[in-house]
Order: structure tokens, then sequence, then C-alpha cells
């Protein structure tokens, strides 16, 4: 136990680009609080002591905002950035060194009964407001990107944004890819767009009327983008 809390100090200030101090870590992480009381309601829950188990999962996620089931397999390492409106499910099973944002879920995706929840691999990262919904596995070193609902299974290595999850990478562990999540509607639209700008002039030579142009260097250029 006491090897997993150093770990767990050590995941914290390794990963929150804040670069906490260990006093800060211990005193004022719930991410990392809900992961220490998880420890112990997970060793209840093995023993036996179900109601015990879960009175002290009810407390943490009060405390904390984090909800964890007892039941949940928790690797070393976990990192839960933030903390507030995680769920985990009771057969989800989460790797070494998984780092998770805000508003996660790992969660079932039905009625049914026995495994029902996500296995994720190890150096997994879980963006923002993401649902892994399901049975299904995650493969090591895969980034799921803010927001995304992923009900399928992932391959090793993989890249996933969207809704419902897409696959749109398989960037190798550590290349330059792994570092951004790659906003697939903005580029689909600017390669629209693009299109668009390219026939109307091939067709009279000119742009007429209102027009929205492809963006330059990031910035959209139109008349009215009020809401």
């Amino acid at each position: 136990m006491l090897a997993a809390i150093r770990r767990d100090i050590r995941a914290a200030r390794e990963r929150d680009p804040a670069k906490p101090t260990t006093l800060e870590v211990v005193l004022a992480y719930p991410g990392v609080h809900a992961i220490w009381s998880h420890r112990i309601s997970h060793w209840l829950w093995r023993r036996g002591a179900r109601v015990s188990a879960r009175t002290l999962a009810e407390f943490t996620r009060i405390v904390t905002g984090v909800d964890i089931h007892p039941g949940a397999v928790l690797g070393p390492g976990l990192f839960i950035d933030h903390a507030t409106g995680v769920v985990i499910g009771e057969t989800a099973e989460v790797g070494e060194d998984v780092h998770m944002y805000h508003g996660v879920t790992l969660g079932g995706s039905g009625a049914e009964t026995g495994k029902r929840h996500p296995t994720v691999g190890d150096r997994v990262t879980i963006g923002a407001g993401a649902k892994v919904l399901g049975a299904i596995k995650i493969g090591d070193d895969s980034r799921i990107g803010a927001n995304a609902v992923v009900v399928k299974p992932v391959p090793s290595g993989s890249v996933v944004v969207g809704v419902p999850g897409q696959v749109i990478s398989r960037a190798g562990r550590g290349t330059p890819d792994d570092s951004m999540m790659p906003d697939l509607v903005g580029v689909s639209l600017q390669s629209l767009l693009t299109r668009v700008a390219k026939l109307e002039a091939q067709n009279d030579g000119q742009q007429n009327g209102r027009v929205i142009r492809p963006p330059e260097a990031g910035v959209w250029h139109g008349e009215d983008f009020s809401i």
C-alpha cells in the first residue's frame, strides 16, 4: 500500500504541468484522494465487506466528486486530473500509468451482467468528458479525445475522437502525433470550403455575394459570425 501511495504521488507530480510539491498533492489533490480511498474500499470489497466498501465509496464521491465502484480494478500510477465528475464502473479495469481528466466515464452500455465495463490498457490518456462504454478494450498507449464516445475496441497506439469515437491515427508511442488531437470537423470544413472556392473561381473568375472564405492561419473570415 505504501509503495502504491508513493507511485500515485509521483504520477501526479510528473504529469501535472503545475509541478506541485509532494505536500500539495497529499493535501489538495482530490483525484489522488479518491484513488487512495478506492484502494481501501477495493480491499474491503474483495474480502466480502461489501456494505462497508460501498459506504466508503459513497463518502469518497461526496467529498471528491469521483465515483469509483469498489469492485473496479485500478492499476498503479493512475492520475485523475481535476477529478470532478469521473465515474468508473464495477467491472472496469485500468492499467498502469493511465491519465484521466475530469468528466470521464468508464461505464456500461446496457443492463447486461458480468463483465460490462471497459478494460483500459497501460499509458492511456482519456480526455475531459470522454465516455468509454461497454466491455471493450482500449489498447496500450492510446489517446481518447475530449468528449469522445467510445463503444468499440481500440487498437494499441490509437488516437480516437468524435461521437461515436473513430480511430484517426495509430501513431506509435512517443511520436509527435501523440501530443495533439486533430480537429476532424475543422479540417473537413476547411477542405470543403477550399474546394468550393476553387470551383467558383473556375466558373466565373470571381466570387459574388456574401461568402465565407477558408481560414488563413487559423482565422475564419466572414461578414457576420454573430449567433
